[in-house]
């Protein structure tokens, strides 16, 4: 399916950046970030252009064929890895920064990659992350079909015990890229530090 939709003309949800991945950007210390679920590139992207080495996984070929093409209209490089994120671990204590952004995989998946993520920052490291809430169903603005592997501030809360939560908020607000993400939508936001001792 992610392969059909990076194949058509233009990029699926754009090149420029997410909203709430620009507003914290700043936060990310120097180092190398891991961005997952990354299809075609454009946070990835963005975060190379702000000096960091990147890593983006992905399971579609052709959205990553297109982050490395991306990059390259830039000037700029990127790592890329073709994985199912249940299939992929990163590497402990390897990471500056870890991105997710709309990442929705099945719960079981998603508690083992954020259990990875908490151990995966360097100590300082920083997760900021963006999902879709179960409030978005039938909304028709972006986002899976169904409830399931959408995410909650409480889960969250639990999914992330070990990091420094900055922000954890549930919100609404107007989502704005590409084709597939148009409009008013039920979302949740983070900003977690994995502390320096501990």
């Amino acid at each position: 399916m992610w392969d059909e939709r990076y194949a058509l003309d233009g990029f699926a949800y754009g090149t420029a950046p997410n909203d709430h991945l620009v507003a914290h950007a700043a936060r990310l210390p120097a180092g190398p970030v891991l961005c997952l679920a990354e299809g075609e590139g454009r946070n990835a992207v963005f975060l190379a252009g702000r000096g960091h080495p990147v890593t983006a996984v992905d399971q579609s070929r052709v959205g990553l064929d297109k982050a490395r093409a991306l990059a390259r209209s830039r000037g700029l490089t990127i790592e890329t890895v073709q994985a199912d994120l249940a299939d992929f671990t990163p590497a402990p204590g390897a990471w500056a920064g870890i991105v997710s952004v709309w990442c929705h995989v099945p719960p079981p998946v998603r508690r083992a990659l954020h259990r990875a993520v908490v151990a995966g920052l360097s100590p300082g490291g920083v997760f900021i992350l963006e999902a879709y809430t179960p409030q978005q169903v039938g909304r028709g603005t972006g986002g899976p079909p169904v409830a399931g592997p959408m995410m909650t501030a409480a889960g969250l809360r639990e999914e992330l015990s070990g990091l420094e939560l900055e922000v954890l908020e549930e919100r609404e607000r107007d989502v704005q890229e590409g084709r597939y993400h148009s409009g008013l939508s039920s979302v949740v936001q983070v900003v977690a530090t994995r502390p320096l001792r501990g």
